[in-house]
């Protein structure tokens, strides 16, 4: 029985390096077979905006003037519009997920009701209009007028730079566009920083659409940073993928759950790794740890393949050493 275990050993070993071999040269093969296309991003718009966000202290009953400016990089002249629209995220019914928008009002978007802009006469409006030769630079001065009484907490607008244009270019696509400039505004009311964090979840993968996710909830009347760091390591410490200092925060405004993830994407084909996910979303912390196995199904498949023969093998080569006992025996 013995030297019937160590042949099947053998055979197993044998049979799992000959399916090693014929599949090293695709251990990290690259199945992105996609072609280039035309994409919103490769589409050139010419008109920018700077700042692209600002941070103000509120209080009851002040006046705020501050400006932008407004680029023209076409070789044309332009014509464009100012204005601003609540800064929110709504609740999507087809998919249940929170998107940008800027046209719902609540508690926290009415800064977009105090804002006006200064026109080429002096006067401040709501939504005036400027021209902008080629690669001129235009200043708009903008006013917030705060009432006397304005709600705790955090209060978002978004302060658009619209080019008003029916021209198409060579592609037949309009050369509108609309960068906006986030204003955030805190008010000295009482400030509630609360979060909520939850669904925390690694991929086995690390590779399949998100290879970490989870959701922040912001349940207080400020904004807050969050952001998701995942560290991947071998089993003796070394690290294999932390997530770049680079990587953007993301801005939770109240009554908002966003998702924050990570993907490690030069993942190779078959390892053993540790993955360990952290959030910070305002002043709370989590993290979560995961054993991850990386098996290519190719070489799962022939390991169960070869599993089931040798099973069967064993069972033949018993069978027939009881049956060559028995005749013995008679």
């Amino acid at each position: 029985m013995k030297k019937i275990i160590q042949k099947a050993s053998f055979t197993l070993t044998i049979m799992l390096i000959c399916a090693m071999v014929a599949l090293v040269g695709n251990v990290y093969a690259d199945d992105d077979t996609s072609t280039a296309s035309e994409s919103p991003a490769s589409i050139a718009t010419s008109i920018s905006i700077s700042p692209v966000s600002k941070i103000l202290q509120l209080e009851s009953s002040q006046v705020y003037e501050d400006s932008f400016s407004v680029s023209n990089n076409g070789n044309g002249e332009m014509l464009f519009e100012v204005y601003a629209s609540p800064y929110s995220y709504t609740m999507s019914e087809e998919d249940g997920e929170y998107r940008l928008g800027f046209s719902n009002e609540n508690n926290y978007t009415q800064i977009s009701r105090w804002v006006t802009f200064k026109d080429e006469n002096g006067n401040y409006v709501k939504n005036p209009q400027f021209k902008a030769g080629p690669n001129e630079v235009v200043t708009v001065y903008y006013r917030i007028t705060t009432p006397e009484s304005i709600p705790a907490g955090g209060q978002y607008a978004v302060l658009f730079a619209h080019t008003i244009s029916g021209n198409t270019n060579s592609s037949g696509i309009k050369t509108e566009a609309s960068p906006g400039m986030v204003v955030y505004g805190r008010s000295n009311g009482e400030t509630i920083i609360g979060s909520d964090i939850s669904g925390l979840e690694i991929n086995q993968t690390l590779i399949n659409n998100e290879g970490t996710k989870n959701k922040v909830k912001n349940t207080g009347n400020v904004d807050f940073m969050a952001v998701g760091t995942l560290e991947v390591t071998g089993l003796f410490g070394q690290v294999y993928y932390s997530t770049p200092s680079t990587r953007g925060r993301v801005s939770v405004i109240p009554e908002t759950e966003l998702p924050v993830s990570d993907t490690w994407e030069e993942t190779p084909y078959f390892g053993i790794f540790n993955a360990k996910w952290t959030v910070e979303a305002g002043e709370d912390k989590t993290e979560i740890t995961k054993l991850i196995i990386l098996l290519p199904l190719p070489i799962l498949v022939a390991f169960i393949l070869v599993l089931t023969f040798l099973i069967i093998w064993i069972i033949i080569m018993v069978r027939k050493r009881k049956e060559s006992r028995s005749r013995y025996s008679m």
